[in-house]
């Protein structure tokens, strides 16, 4: 009896100290303001110490190469641009003005607003985000708070604070694309527009692939009459074109221009109106990687690409065209003659629906340039099987405004022409331009003549001679996954001396490639336009012993460079009175 009294004692005493301990202490205790003062303090520093040398990985891999601002937020939220967004983790990200938001990837839309800390998936769940989205009006760009976000897009992000790291990495199971997009549910098309009896259906599709890139926030509508007869190139508007002219006359900041200041088919165009916008990267994507295409649609923009079309005008007949199921299929030899820009796709489009059954299901969304009485209101449908289409297609991926550099210095009106090298896949190659006053050198621009290209940029200041080339001063390194036109940014501006001769230098290795550098030639009657005596170039193996480019090649290299004036400073104080 007697063990069952102490046992119950102890019982009843253990009990009672569980409930003590178990008390709602927190309610007992104050927190004093000094606490919460040095909280913040603590808080503050950290997000200081992090700010001053973040380092931002992607699965492990450093990304610093790439140039993208970060930053972690006062609430701890890691804070990335939209454009890092687009290019890094896969995402369309589409702008429509007043601060709105579209990010989307696979099946999964996500509506943001500047100023707010709130979002939306999917059209219904709300997800608090922690820290405002917000916009640096200074660098033009947006920043968002990953973290709330990031499994929505197939991503975690992981903070390492000891080492004052932050690690993106990639989910399971991510999803990058949908089964089928259409840009024109999303705002991101210009209209439909009608070349007529031209032979410009090349400058209606590239116009309407770089003006698709600016969508939905800004609309324009460029001048093809422009692009066509204002161009370095020997033609008219009967000759036709291709995406290379294009290129070259938007790379030479020739155009574009608004069509409201040279509207179409007047026969006429002023050479002297300025360019509105400044083209500074085109991808141009080869051998029909479809993922590859389907991704530079979704994110970027509609691309622009060829077909060999029977059909002539909007009311034409074709063996290979449905007048009734607006649908295209050509499965015959004959090569493109004919250029449209690609808006979207359907992998479940029917195979049963094209007059000639392709092998399989799927179809590119075209959009034309013979007037909206064609087709579906100006658009077809043509098999992913068509033999031509999308062989090779070009897409606009940064357009800048016209403030991005002050000056340009270049050679080369015509672009990209021909290619040369030393039978191997590598080569070296510069261009010596003389400063104006006041300028510091800010950036390059050149091309990457096929996939995968590696590159080096040097400067070299004070030139005199060929030899001057060998004390090149190393500035940044990179790759171009496709072949294209790029510009490329230098770490630090490089401050001239006024009238200062200097030379740039890119060293360049394209893997399968035996001619590497992309020139300026005269090659046919379209380039006769072709001025060998506006530039000094010089190429070379393994930048060691150098060739005049205009001398031992009779060509121009292609590239560019870019600068900013300098505003002096001045002495402000105001001497006092004696």
């Amino acid at each position: 009896m007697k063990k069952i009294l102490v046992l119950a004692a102890f019982i009843g005493l253990f009990a009672g100290v569980l409930y003590y301990i178990n008390r709602d202490i927190v309610k007992t205790v104050q927190v004093s303001p000094q606490f919460a003062e040095c909280a913040d303090e603590f808080s503050t520093n950290t997000i200081d110490r992090l700010n001053s040398d973040l380092k931002v990985l992607m699965s492990g891999m450093s990304i610093e190469e790439f140039g993208y601002d970060f930053y972690i937020s006062e609430s701890l939220r890691l804070m990335v641009e939209t454009e890092f967004v687009k290019r890094l983790l896969s995402c369309a990200v589409l702008d429509y003005g007043h601060g709105k938001l579209l990010i989307m990837k696979g099946s999964v839309k996500i509506e943001l607003e500047v100023g707010s800390d709130r979002a939306k998936i999917n059209d219904y769940a709300i997800t608090e985000l922690g820290t405002p989205v917000t916009e640096d009006k200074e660098k033009k760009k947006v920043f968002i708070p990953l973290d709330s976000i990031a499994e929505d897009i197939s991503y975690k992000v992981v903070y390492n604070l000891i080492d004052g790291a932050v690690d993106i990495v990639m989910l399971p199971g991510e999803v990058k694309l949908p089964v089928a997009y259409d840009m024109r549910d999303y705002g991101r098309v210009t209209p439909v527009r009608d070349q007529g009896k031209y032979g410009t259906c090349w400058a209606f599709a590239s116009l309407g692939a770089f003006e698709s890139t600016l969508l939905p926030r800004d609309t324009c509508i460029f001048s093809t009459d422009h692009m066509s007869m204002c161009n370095s190139y020997n033609l008219d508007l009967n000759l036709g074109g291709e995406h290379t002219m294009s290129i070259a006359y938007l790379a030479a900041w020739q155009g574009p221009v608004y069509e409201a200041d040279d509207p179409y088919g007047d026969g006429m165009s002023d050479p002297n109106l300025k360019s509105v916008r400044h083209l500074e990267e085109a991808l141009v994507i080869n051998n029909r990687d479809m993922d590859a295409l389907k991704s530079a649609i979704f994110r970027y923009g509609a691309v622009e690409t060829s077909l060999y079309s029977q059909l002539i005008y909007a009311d034409g007949e074709s063996e290979y065209y449905s007048p009734v199921e607006y649908t295209y299929y050509y499965d015959g030899e004959e090569r493109p003659n004919h250029d449209v820009v690609v808006v979207g796709w359907d992998d479940t489009f029917p195979k049963e629906r094209f007059t000639k059954k392709p092998p399989g299901d799927g179809a590119w969304i075209c959009k034309n340039s013979w007037g909206e009485a064609f087709g579906d209101e100006g658009y077809y449908y043509v098999s992913y099987y068509d033999v031509n289409i999308c062989g090779k297609a070009v897409v606009y991926t940064r357009i800048a405004d016209t403030d991005n550099f002050d000056k340009i210095y270049q050679s080369d009106l015509l672009g990209w022409v021909g290619v040369m090298g030393y039978n191997k896949d590598e080569a070296y190659f510069a261009n010596v331009y003389t400063a104006g006053s006041s300028e510091e050198l800010k950036a390059v621009s050149f091309y990457a003549t096929d996939e995968d290209t590696r590159f080096e940029v040097y400067v070299v200041r004070h030139f005199e001679d060929e030899k001057s080339l060998n004390n090149r001063e190393y500035k940044v390194a990179g790759t171009m996954q496709y072949a294209g036109y790029y510009t490329v940014r230098l770490p630090e501006a490089v401050r001239l001396d006024d009238g200062e001769r200097y030379a740039v230098v890119v060293k360049i290795v394209t893997p399968g490639a035996v001619y590497p550098v992309a020139i300026e030639y005269n090659s046919d009657d379209r380039t006769e336009s072709f001025d060998i005596s506006d530039g000094e170039g010089y190429t070379s193996l393994y930048g060691e012993v150098w060739h005049s480019a205009e001398e031992m090649q009779k060509c121009n290299v292609c590239l560019k460079a870019f600068t900013d004036i300098v505003e002096e400073e001045t002495d402000t104080d105001v001497p006092e009175e004696s």
